[in-house]
């Protein structure tokens, strides 16, 4: 495999790992690199894209629907409200990765979160999204960054905001997921949300 956009079963072509499962396939079409707004969309991928860290993203998407109901549909006026007895609920729900430092962390972001004004998580997000311009299509997977200024520099707003758990890692997979950055190999069918 040479990390270029390759055919899929119709033809199609499109990053490597958009084909490596069946569950890929429709989120590399459908939503992966696609403009996503609204605090609670962005916090819910916040939050996935946290519980990600150290476990490949099958891993979570597999899981995304019980982290749903576990979180109350990343509702941040609703998770702002959890109590001690919903972490401990959380903290044995099969449905979730369990792990307490990520628990911990959504939690305290939504508490913060909470008293954020109607749109500000959006705005401060999409305020690093980078010039398309400056960014040409990636030809192979080895061209895509893991890293970035503009993501080290959304980790940096975003911690000094109070919220934890958001490195310039994490920070670059949520601008490819949010579509804030195009990720797409060039000849993918998706790229430029084709």
């Amino acid at each position: 495999m040479t990390g270029e956009a390759i055919p899929g079963p119709d033809g199609r072509p499109r990053c490597p790992w958009g084909l490596s499962t069946e569950d890929y396939v429709a989120y590399h079409d459908e939503e992966w690199g696609r403009p996503v707004h609204g605090d609670d969309a962005l916090f819910e991928r916040l939050c996935l894209e946290a519980f990600q860290s150290g476990l490949s993203w099958i891993t979570i998407l597999r899981r995304r629907e019980g982290f749903r109901k576990a979180f109350s549909g990343f509702r941040i006026a609703d998770v702002a409200l959890f109590t001690e007895a919903d972490r401990e609920r959380l903290l044995a729900d099969e449905g979730i990765i369990r792990n307490r430092a990520k628990v911990d962390a959504t939690l305290a972001n939504a508490k913060l979160l909470a008293d954020w004004r109607p749109g500000e998580l959006d705005a401060l997000i999409w305020s690093h999204a980078p010039d398309p311009a400056t960014r040409p299509a990636p030809r192979t997977l080895a061209e895509v960054p893991a890293v970035t200024d503009e993501s080290t520099a959304l980790s940096k707003a975003l911690k000094k905001r109070g919220l934890r758990f958001i490195g310039p890692t994490t920070a670059y997979a949520l601008m490819q997921a949010c579509g804030l950055v195009d990720d797409h190999l060039a000849g993918c069918v998706a790229r430029g949300g084709n």
